[in-house]
């Protein structure tokens, strides 16, 4: 105990211990020499004696009387007593309490007193002497250990108390009980619960008390780590529940209540549901104890089976696996009773190996067999037999027929298992579903077979096509090529020895490109489609196409390069002549726009006229504003910001002709389809007044923009417009309109915008829906018939679709098919 933990008690014995102190007190009073402090109880019994005769005074018979009855009772009392000076030093110490040490009386007395306590506890002993020095005639208790002179260990409660002798010096009176079989009986209870605390943490077990009728609840440590609850709190049910798992807490509630109400002991299993996030599985178990008042307490433990619990999952998943693996490789496995010849295990895969469900447990051996050729089945059971007698693996293919006729390849393999008496007592296995491979075996020795054959073909094929294969070595230069049939248009053999760099008139006319190649080469890169000019064996040139790849020997080394070559003359020349055609549609497209210009010769010069009169109109007024007196300046410079306004207008106008007129490269451009049109029926506005057109437009907000070119796509929907237009002139007893709609369909990778231009007019026959883009086709008097084909063309160069559809009533509509981009280009 620490000097903190001292306890103030008396008893009985430490009582008539003082009483007897205070009556040596009395006595020494009357002395006529007080010995020193210590001095005096270090002198034999006579000296003191003598001592004492010296100091009696009338009363000295009484008191020696006294004293020898006190001195009786110190020595024989069962108890230990200790009487020690300020320093520590044992002035007298009873008979039974130096057996107690081992020791005689003589043999401590005039000893520290620290010669029996261990050297661990002489601060401590310090501290206590101290402190009934500071408290005389108050007691005081402690416990603590001393040792004996064999070595061994006494444990003692001490009571102690400090009190002054006749001449006013102080002295500590001990009275010390032996309590060494209750410390031993504790520290073996407390070493027994460090054993069961180590049991339950080892084992993930903890244990509990709960009584339903309070509430309360007892746990162990090992429960507080288990719940995650710190030991300082107590425990309750609420808590408990909180912990648990939400789908678990109507169970456990059930559970507990039924077991409360029927007082009989419960075993159930469920979650918690960790602060982390995390699960814990738990196995409860409690048995219900009803005491005499009959009241129900349930005393029990509870075992974290988390890892238990995964392990399983992870058994099924892997049982799982196992079970998807075999169906995905075809592989069965299987054990045979040797004795029962019965099967002592077989799996889900065994089943549709053999045609049956694996629901059909009830199978008996009998079934698979009867499924297996007879011829098949004898060899499998001698090969089994051996295998029996030999003690030895074994390995055989045999057939499987299914009801449906179809024919199973297998290859089993056996191992023996070998009992206690050394005979066979099972066989394990594997049944593999070869089909696919015997199927792709026999396949491979007939693709062996034919092999001579192909390439006795294969050298055929190359000496008669139109491709011509060569080698060259580590070097670059040709070391092979095949011959030709046609030898007019064959790369003649001369070449066999020179670079490729060294055949083409081109490679000083191409440089950059040559570079390239050689690059590429020297990397030892495979290249494709190098297109080159040359010269055939007659002198004329010749367009080649040739690819090649890097071959190497067994260690890695370059040995040089392989590939082929074709004659593409005729596909340089269809792609020049399709250039030189796309250039001619160009420029018919052109003039067709320049002659769309001139038909709308009247809508541009109104355009243009309406800003320009409106500039002449702000320009006189400017001079009125300045010409007052004074001048009104801010009036004036609001008609010169008119006049700036209607000039840029008119040079827009200006600069959209312009721009139609102008021979121009194709520009694919992100473009506002809404402001194309916007923009055309600017254009086309004269004609629309002109002829009592009106036009609606329906433009869907937020489209995404479209790839093209502005010139073009107006070109497109200005023919469209005026086709429009010149089709409602015959419209007498009906509104001439013109409808153009803009809108998007299809999801955002695969969008397209539709355009459509609707009109009011006679409309198409069932004839003309067609023929109207067939070049030179037309239904106008004077028409030449390329407009519309010209459009579809324009449509068309843009990734899209032009069609026209008669509607129903009168009138067509004319639809426009772009595509959009998979991202905004905005």
């Amino acid at each position: 105990m620490m000097p903190g933990q001292i306890a103030k008690f008396g008893n009985s014995a430490a009582q008539f211990l003082l009483g007897g102190l205070a009556a040596l007190r009395t006595f020494g009073s009357g002395a006529k020499h007080k010995p020193a402090i210590g001095d005096a109880w270090r002198q034999d019994n006579t000296d003191q004696n003598s001592t004492n005769r010296d100091s009696i005074n009338k009363d000295g018979i009484d008191l020696r009387d006294a004293v020898k009855q006190w001195r009786e009772v110190f020595e024989h009392n069962p108890v230990m007593y200790f009487m020690v000076d300020p320093a520590g030093t044992v002035l007298n110490v009873n008979t039974f309490g130096a057996a107690q040490l081992g020791y005689t009386a003589a043999e401590l007395t005039g000893q520290s007193v620290l010669n029996v306590f261990f050297e661990e506890d002489h601060d401590l002993v310090r501290r206590c002497v101290a402190l009934c020095l500071e408290t005389v005639d108050q007691s005081h208790t402690w416990e603590i250990r001393k040792i004996r002179k064999d070595g061994s260990v006494l444990w003692v409660r001490e009571n102690a108390k400090a009190m002054l002798r006749g001449d006013g010096t102080p002295v500590v009176l001990v009275a010390c009980e032996n309590i060494t079989q209750r410390r031993e009986a504790e520290d073996g209870l407390r070493q027994s619960e460090a054993y069961l605390a180590q049991a339950q943490e080892l084992s993930r077990t903890g244990s509990f008390g709960l009584s339903p009728a309070t509430g309360e609840i007892v746990w162990s440590r090992e429960t507080f780590r288990i719940f995650q609850c710190d030991p300082a709190v107590k425990p309750t049910l609420g808590f408990v529940f909180q912990r648990i798992h939400p789908e678990d807490r109507d169970a456990v509630g059930k559970t507990l209540e039924r077991a409360s109400r029927e007082a009989e002991d419960f075993d159930h299993q469920y979650r918690l549901l960790m602060p982390d996030g995390s699960l814990k599985y738990l196995h409860s178990v409690a048995r219900a104890v009803r005491h005499a008042s009959g009241r129900i307490e349930f005393v029990g433990a509870v075992t974290d089976v988390t890892i238990a619990k995964e392990a399983e999952q992870r058994l099924r998943r892997s049982e799982a696996y196992l079970a998807e693996a075999q169906r995905l490789s075809h592989t069965s496995s299987w054990a045979w009773d040797v004795r029962r010849q019965e099967f002592a295990y077989r799996s889900a895969e065994l089943y549709r190996l053999f045609g049956f469900d694996p629901d059909q447990v009830d199978l008996s051996a009998r079934a698979f067999q009867q499924r297996i050729p007879s011829e098949d089945f004898g060899r499998v059971v001698d090969v089994e037999r051996r295998a029996i007698q030999q003690k030895q693996p074994f390995e055989i293919d045999f057939r499987i027929v299914r009801p449906d006729g179809s024919i199973r390849r297998v290859h089993t393999e056996g191992h023996p298992v070998i009992g206690g008496d050394g005979d066979v007592m099972e066989i394990i296995g594997t049944h593999v579903d070869v089909t696919e491979q015997f199927a792709a075996k026999e396949a491979l020795q007939k693709a062996f077979d034919e092999l001579k054959q192909s390439e006795q073909r294969f050298r055929d094929y190359a000496e008669t096509a139109s491709d011509w294969f060569w080698e060259t070595g580590p070097d670059h230069r040709i070391t092979h090529i095949s011959e030709h049939a046609d030898t007019a248009t064959a790369v003649p053999t001369g070449l066999i020895g020179l670079t490729r760099w060294d055949i083409p008139p081109d490679a000083e006319l191409e440089p950059e490109k040559w570079e390239q190649h050689r690059a590429a080469i020297e990397a030892h890169l495979p290249f494709r489609d190098l297109v080159y000019r040359s010269r055939d064996r007659n002198g004329s040139p010749i367009y080649v196409r040739t690819s090649g790849k890097p071959f190497h020997d067994a260690n890695g080394n370059f040995l040089g390069y392989r590939g082929v070559s074709t004659d593409v003359t005729a596909a340089v020349r269809a792609e020049q002549t399709e250039e030189a055609l796309r250039k001619a549609q160009a420029e018919l497209a052109h003039v067709t726009r320049v002659t769309m210009l001139g038909e709308l010769t009247a809508s541009i010069a109104h355009e243009i006229n309406q800003p320009l009169a409106a500039v002449i109109s702000n320009a006189d007024a400017c001079i009125g504003w300045l010409d007052r007196e004074p001048a009104e300046l801010g009036a004036a410079r609001r008609s010169v910001e008119w006049i700036v306004e209607d000039a840029n207008r008119a040079s827009e106008v200006i600069r959209r002709i312009r721009a139609l007129a102008k021979k121009t490269e194709i520009e694919m451009v992100p473009l506002d389809i809404n402001q194309v049109v916007r923009e055309t029926v600017t254009l086309v506005r004269r004609e629309l007044a002109t002829h009592a057109v009106s036009v609606r437009m329906e433009l869907a907000s937020s489209l995404p923009r479209v790839c093209g070119d502005r010139i073009q796509l107006q070109q497109v929907l200005i023919n469209l417009a005026m086709n429009g237009i010149e089709a409602m002139q015959a419209n007498i007893d009906r509104p001439r309109e013109l409808s153009i709609r803009s809108s998007q369909v299809g999801d955002d990778g695969h969008g397209r915008l539709l355009l459509t231009v609707t009109d009011c007019g006679v409309g198409l026959g069932n004839d003309a829906t067609e023929r109207i883009f067939t070049p030179f086709f037309t239904t106008k008097s004077g028409g030449l018939g390329m407009g519309l084909s010209i459009c579809r063309s324009i449509i068309e160069a843009h990734a899209g679709r032009l069609s026209a559809f008669p509607n129903e009533g009168s009138g067509a509509t004319f639809q426009i098919t772009l595509p959009l981009p998979h991202e905004d280009m905005s």
